[in-house]
């Protein structure tokens, strides 16, 4: 009999399985994908193993006050001390996989990333680089120690027996299989690949959204977990970037460029020429408050000269110039009244925002400003030096960050809070870890194998029944 059923062939399934291995359990692993490199956001990853933007191996109680604190008490601070000490042991756990790291930036977050890196170009480029890597490295070893990965096989309902989870109901190219195992680890991905999910939670036009990953997290986790009683948490918030609309069918200009730079140093604004977020908040924050707007098409960023050419410069694969030279629109005007009018906002009301921004900087009132800016994290920028730049957006979804409540050890909890025996979460089915009203944002490598591990060590260590 299989030990454990691990559904979901990504970084938190693989580091499930080769960790149950590695303890002397048979894991079986299903993958809804059916080719050799199937297609999930981990395949896609550019591989930055971080904590909360941070470095991953950082003081674990800097990191757990850290977490608690961006979060705003939303990530507990039992689940925050769980992530900013186990990260760093993810990544020494992956290079005795055989992955090697490497430094990508000066940035902190940039410490620890998978080599060969996978931001090398604009575009979508991940054949042979870290994800790609990663997944065929931990595949190999699981196969190595007597495991398998069962491809084309994408799970519809977990079997529950006297109160315990103990297998899947699955759907194969020869028709539905019933498999068995002492337990089950949730590791599916989230559900950003499902339009019904993405308006119920996250945008009332999921067709405005550009998949920025392989878009293959249909939720199938969360719902199956929910029909047994499973807590649903966090199910509103998402992580993702600023993308030039033209990403919906230009493939050059996404995952990367993003306008993540240039959002948070100058304004970002709506239809009506006005700010309705706190860009200061990051380019995450951002998206998520787009994907409220009646048309969430409808968002510029608005930017002049200094900015295009400062921060419109920064990071692996820059707005500037990679933006304009990929086919992404960027209008330009001497004037804030002319670019109004170029992009069909009311001049009036631009020039009035513009204006209030700026002597709000000047002053240093920002935090008086409707809605107030933030200028701790992102350094904001006057715009006041010509020509003037505004940029249209749309929000490319990466995955979503709410899913299935889980403790310490990624175990599932009912709606009621107790344990669901047998039934374990990681990676990015998982809820409460990430998210809530500051959209904090923890990491979905390390998200994926911190409870990887924890569910594999916890089941083996209770001999899973």
């Amino acid at each position: 009999m299989t030990d454990v059923i691990i559904i979901g062939g990504g970084i938190a399934g693989l580091t499930a399985a080769n960790r149950a291995a590695q303890l002397g359990l048979k894991a079986l692993v299903l993958e809804q994908g059916s080719a050799e490199k199937y297609l999930c956001n981990s395949r896609f990853t550019g591989g930055t193993l971080h904590v909360f933007m941070r470095d991953i191996m950082d003081d674990p109680a800097e990191l757990t006050r850290a977490i608690v604190a961006t979060s705003n008490g939303f990530v507990t601070e039992l689940l925050a001390s769980t992530m900013a000490t186990e990260g760093s042991r993810v990544v020494r756990w992956l290079q005795d996989e055989g992955m090697r790291f490497m430094k990508a930036s000066a940035s902190a977050h940039h410490r620890w990333v998978l080599a060969p890196p996978g931001r090398s170009r604009p575009g979508l480029d991940w054949e042979g680089r870290a994800g790609d890597v990663l997944l065929r490295t931990l595949g190999d070893n699981l196969t190595k120690r007597g495991g398998a990965i069962q491809r084309g096989t994408r799970a519809q309902s977990l079997i529950v027996e006297n109160g315990r989870c103990c297998g899947v109901v699955a759907q194969t190219a020869a028709g539905e299989v019933r498999l068995t195992a002492r337990a089950v680890v949730i590791a599916d991905g989230g559900f950003q690949g499902n339009p019904d999910l993405v308006r119920q939670y996250i945008c009332a036009h999921p067709e405005k959204l550009k998949q920025r990953g392989a878009g293959t997290g249909y939720g199938d986790g969360l719902r199956m977990a929910s029909a047994i009683g499973a807590k649903l948490i966090g199910m509103d918030r998402f992580y993702g970037h600023l993308l030039a609309p033209e990403a919906m069918s230009n493939d050059r200009l996404w995952p990367y460029p993003y306008l993540d730079p240039v959002a948070t140093a100058g304004i970002v604004i709506g239809p009506d020429g006005e700010r309705f977020v706190d860009e200061g908040r990051g380019g995450v924050y951002i998206a998520n408050a787009i994907t409220k707007l009646t048309d969430p098409s409808s968002a510029f960023v608005v930017f002049d000269h200094a900015i295009w050419e400062g921060p419109g410069r920064n990071g692996l694969i820059p707005p500037n110039p990679h933006l304009p030279k990929e086919g992404g629109s960027l209008f330009k005007a001497d004037s804030i009244a002319v670019l109004a009018q170029t992009i069909g906002v009311p001049d009036g009301a631009l020039t009035q925002t513009v204006q209030a921004y700026n002597a709000a900087h000047t002053g240093g009132t920002l935090q008086s400003l409707t809605p107030p800016r933030r200028a701790e994290k992102y350094k904001p920028l006057p715009i006041t030096q010509g020509p003037f730049y505004a940029a249209p957006m749309c929000v490319g979804i990466t995955n979503t960050m709410g899913g299935i409540a889980v403790n310490e050890h990624g175990q599932a909890l009912s709606v009621g809070g107790s344990i669901i025996p047998g039934l374990y979460v990681a990676g990015a089915a998982t809820g409460g870890l990430e998210g809530g009203p500051e959209v904090a944002y923890t990491g979905g490598l390390v998200k994926g194998g911190v409870m990887g591990l924890r569910a594999a060590e916890h089941l083996a260590q209770a001999r899973v029944g």
